[in-house]
């Protein structure tokens, strides 16, 4: 099972809002975004899951994380670095 930890984000609004995260708060750290590599989305039909969003971001100092967008909910998670959070599994 993979961790989440929830987290504040900024994030440009387009289409909908809250489209794209552009920077978040970590353990008392504003990281900044700076590309989003890639993007998927979670669906389950047999609704177990939320319906989510996730990117995964490359911030200003280099470093790469993974984030999730509950939408329901509109709640952002940080998949704790180190921990199981692959992407092929979240793909519905």
């Amino acid at each position: 099972m993979k961790e989440l930890i929830h987290i504040k984000t900024e994030c440009y609004s387009g289409f909908r809002d809250d489209e794209t995260p552009k920077c978040f708060m970590w353990e008392g750290v504003r990281h900044e975004v700076k590309e989003v590599i890639d993007r998927w989305y979670q669906w389950d039909q047999d609704q177990k899951h939320p319906v989510s969003d996730y990117f995964m971001v490359e911030t200003a100092d280099g470093e790469q994380y993974i984030l999730k967008h509950e939408l329901e909910h509109n709640r952002w998670y940080l998949c704790r670095p180190g921990g199981e959070c692959d992407k092929e599994k979240t793909k519905g």
